[in-house]
């Protein structure tokens, strides 16, 4: 078998609109189509001995055990394939149970569907999934272990910390959106103007100069010192001379730390004699050129954490350490304590496995122990010198043992620094005694403190600390979300996303809308090109100035990648006729109609789908909703639009010459379509259709119908406003027409707007797309015969697999199926069979290029203008 290709879904997709992180694996099962699992000998006996953990797979048998019975009677490789992609990133600690395989309409080749945590490890998984299922099949040794570890490395070279992603676990509970800026911690919470940043456990109001002050122990020292909070005696050396001052002025036991240390980097603590407070001294000055060295202050470590000024949780520290039995050494210990089903590979489970390192090395020999010593029963050898949870520490939640003056104090610190989110190192006896009674003392302020330790302490009550910090961001009555308008369809989308973008920056809304041309915010082109997929839609609310998103969703990005949002407020699907048919599985208008639904199918509860009511693709995915539905159509007695309406539904129709909004039994008309420019006097029965979409898309966003009269009236089709779509130049003796038409529905309705043009010559420009059908290129042309009395033919682009000289014959016998009259000439280059075209007009000619490169054609177009108007040479 083999692997064709593997994608990372990200959005809602044609598989889930809900299962949003989704790999999706295209396998060609090659002579394996032939062998199902139970004509394969031995297969199921070795598959349960590698994974007896499957059994608790139900599969479609809906019982433990029901995917090894689908094995024994015979299912195919793709589906085993599927379960053990899924079991294998349970096994390494990420757990997830969404799969699908489907078998395309190719025989053999599938498509093999299962969830991920991590993409990269969902990527990674879906070729350890083949190979493990190879070797089964083969009856080789396969190492499970190596590919489980790989994950896991993967896993933590990747995921977000537990601070961070707790926080984020969170925002989603609050249905918050999020996306990660880049692959570390920086995260954006909501969309546009209502977003919200952090990076670990530093928020968008954290205060600058109070980072700088706690990163400044000495500045940190001073400042609670001045306002009496008891802190450490102590002072900061750069060199020997300065330490042994220090020691002589504050004597022994001592702690060494970094100056600008974090996470008990560089530490050393309970330093008793001058020779290892100079070597203390030599190995923080590998993390900061200077030092501080403070009294040890005896008694045990705890973290407080405040969040907008308010204690939310309490925390004794307690060091990596073990507890002698009489009879293991401690490196059997350590050995043991690791085997804690609690303990994992960095941040993967509630405690960290405990690593030796020179910290622990060093530690021990204080006490003249090494790894080889044998502790006595129940005695604690303690293997690191700091408290930190990544380090092999526990904690031990102390939250409700506080005692008040302790709160207050801890409240008062967080304003003095000034931190949103701040953690108090204490040194003490206990907390439920005020420190100034027990002798206790402040050792440091952090910012970005880290949140394992009360989220999951090894004793005590977790505390959910993440929910004040999205509380914070977030309070009561602020939203994170900003209007979303996605609109998908065969033809039209560009025309409506840009009309209903223009009616909403017409309502007083900054308005980011994405385009087959371009990415835009007020107009303003950001990114030039095709930019329909999801990351075009992402770079909008990721735009901290953009109030109201109007997103064209195309075809490619859904199957690519999925949607780039995880629900919109109205979607719009303005048709679904024949295009790219025969490409990605898209084989028919059903299988086409599957990927457009995407888009409305996400639409939130209370939201709007809009619909063509003509459409009867549409009308069958409306079937489908949970959403509400609103229908729009170009004839009023359309049986889907009456049987709407009698239940109370909203419509756009045009009737008696009016854009018109249908609700119930009440009509409130709009706008007259002669008025309207955008539909060349009424002319353009497709722009009239587009114009119903948008009109429904103003009137359910809750705008006036006068407003959307007004952006009715003042959106010009041009160059600049709509290029590509219906752009006429008038010149002096003929005119000219750009348009983007594409496909059959394309050509379709180009015939029918050319058909209520008076002109005596009408000359098309056409070409035909390499990856259609024949059939397709072929209907194209014979449309194009029929309303063209001449046709030049060009083909020098989007070629996609065939050679220039295929698509022009496919195109040639289109041409011959019209029993009329016609002629046409081939001129292979678009400058020059524009450039030909423009100079064989004759008086009263409609030239009508249908254009893939629309930037190009409206250039030449632009300049032969300038040129007769005399504006250029």
């Amino acid at each position: 078998m083999k692997i064709l290709s593997i994608q990372a879904l990200r959005g809602p997709n044609i598989w889930s609109v809900n299962r949003k992180k989704l790999i999706q694996m295209r396998l060609d099962l090659e002579e394996l189509e032939q062998l199902p699992t139970n004509k394969i000998v031995g297969f199921k006996d070795r598959l349960m001995a590698l994974f007896p953990s499957m059994q608790a797979h139900r599969c479609s048998e809906g019982c433990p055990g029901g995917f090894f019975t689908r094995v024994e009677r015979g299912t195919w490789m793709g589906h085993v394939i599927e379960h053990i992609a899924l079991e294998i990133q349970t096994l390494a600690g990420m757990e997830t149970g969404f799969g699908r395989t489907r078998q395309t309409k190719t025989e053999g080749i599938y498509n093999v569907v299962f969830s991920y945590t991590e993409e990269k490890v969902g990527l990674f998984a879906a070729e350890s999934a083949v190979n493990i299922a190879q070797a089964l099949i083969n009856g080789t040794d396969f190492d499970l272990q190596a590919d489980l570890q790989k994950m896991r490395e993967i896993r933590e070279d990747v995921r977000l910390g537990p601070s961070t992603g707790s926080i984020v676990d969170e925002a989603v509970a609050h249905d918050i959106p999020w996306i990660r800026l880049g692959t570390n911690s920086l995260i954006q919470l909501g969309y546009g103007v209502n977003q919200m940043r952090f990076q670990a456990t530093m928020t968008c109001k954290t205060s600058s100069i109070a980072v700088d002050i706690a990163c400044n122990k000495e500045e940190t020292k001073r400042l609670l010192y001045n306002n009496a909070i008891p802190v450490a005696k102590g002072d900061i050396v750069v060199d020997e001379e300065d330490l042994l001052k220090c020691i002589n002025r504050i004597g022994f036991p001592i702690v060494i730390k970094p100056l600008d240390g974090n996470h008990g980097k560089g530490a050393s603590i309970n330093v008793l004699t001058t020779e290892a407070a100079i070597e203390g001294l030599a190995y923080a000055k590998k993390y900061s050129r200077r030092v501080i060295v403070e009294r040890f202050i005896t008694g045990y470590d705890f973290r407080v954490l405040v969040i907008d000024n308010k204690i939310v949780a309490a925390a004794q520290r307690v060091p990596a350490h073990v507890v002698g039995n009489g009879k293991d050494t401690i490196e059997t210990l350590i050995t043991e304590v690791n085997k804690d089903p609690r303990r994992g590979y960095g941040h993967e489970n509630v405690l960290t496995e405990i690593t030796v390192d020179r910290d622990t090395e060093d530690l021990l020999a204080k006490y003249n122990y090494t790894l080889t010593t044998v502790p006595e029963a129940n005695e604690i050898v303690y293997l690191k010198s700091t408290a930190n949870l990544s380090t092999g520490g526990t904690s031990i939640d102390v939250t409700e043992l506080m005692h008040p003056e302790n709160v207050f104090l801890s409240e008062r610190i967080s304003r003095i620094i000034g931190l949103d989110i701040c953690g108090i190192d204490i040194m003490a006896e206990n907390l439920t005694q005020p420190l100034k009674e027990n002798g206790g003392v402040i050792l440091e302020v952090n910012a970005a403190p880290g949140f394992r330790m009360h989220l999951a302490p090894s004793e005590g009550l977790p505390r959910n600390v993440a929910a004040p910090v999205v509380d914070m961001l977030y309070p009561p009555g602020k939203t994170s979300r900003i209007p979303i308008i996605a609109v998908t369809g065969t033809n039209g989308k560009t025309t409506t996303t840009r009309l209903i973008a223009h009616i909403v920056k017409n309502m007083g809304y900054r308005v980011g809308f994405t385009t087959s041309d371009g990415i835009y915010v007020q107009n303003h082109m950001l990114e030039k090109g095709d930019t329909t997929g999801p990351y075009s839609a992402e770079f909008i609310l990721k735009d901290p100035t953009v109030e109201f998103a109007v997103l064209e969703t195309a075809r490619g990005g859904i199957l690519r990648s999925g949607l780039g949002f995880s629900r919109c407020d109205i979607g719009v699907i303005t048709n679904i006729q024949e295009d790219h048919l025969g490409l990605s599985d898209i084989e028919n208008l059903d299988d086409l109609a599957r990927v457009k639904s995407v888009v409305v199918k996400s639409v939130k509860k209370d939201g709007w789908a809009i619909l063509n009511a003509e459409d009867e693709y549409c009308v069958k995915v409306g079937a489908t909703l949970d959403c509400k539905i609103a229908y729009f159509s170009l004839n009023e007695d359309n049986i889907v639009i009456q049987q709407h309406c009698k239940k109370g539904g909203i419509a756009a129709i045009y009737e008696n010459g009016y854009v018109t909004v249908k609700k119930g039994d009440w009509k409130i008309r709009v706008e007259r379509v002669s008025l309207i420019p955008l539909t060349v006097g009424g002319k353009a029965k497709f722009m009239i259709a587009n114009v119903l979409a948008a009109t429904l898309a103003g009137y359910l966003s809750g705008f006036k119908t006068e407003d959307i009269r007004m952006s009715l009236e003042t959106f010009i089709p041009s160059a600049a406003q709509t290029p590509g779509r219906m752009n006429i130049f008038n010149f002096k003796e003929f005119k000219v027409m750009i348009d983007f038409a594409h496909n059959k529905a394309g050509y379709l309705a180009i015939e029918d707007f050319l058909s209520n043009m008076d002109s005596p010559h009408k000359v098309g420009i056409i070409a035909g797309v390499g990856d259609r059908r024949d059939q397709d290129i072929r209907d194209c042309a014979e449309i194009a015969a029929r309303m063209f009395d001449h046709i030049i033919i060009r083909q020098e682009k989007y070629l996609r697999g065939r050679t220039e000289d295929e698509i022009i014959n496919l195109i040639l016998e289109g041409i011959k199926l019209v029993n009329k009259k016609v002629t046409y000439e081939i001129v292979p280059k678009e400058k020059d069979a524009l450039k030909h075209a423009l100079a064989i007009a004759q008086k009263g000619s409609f030239i009508t290029a249908l254009s893939d490169v629309i930037t190009n054609a409206i250039e030449i177009v632009q300049d032969h203008m300038d040129k007769e108007a005399g504006i250029i040479a």
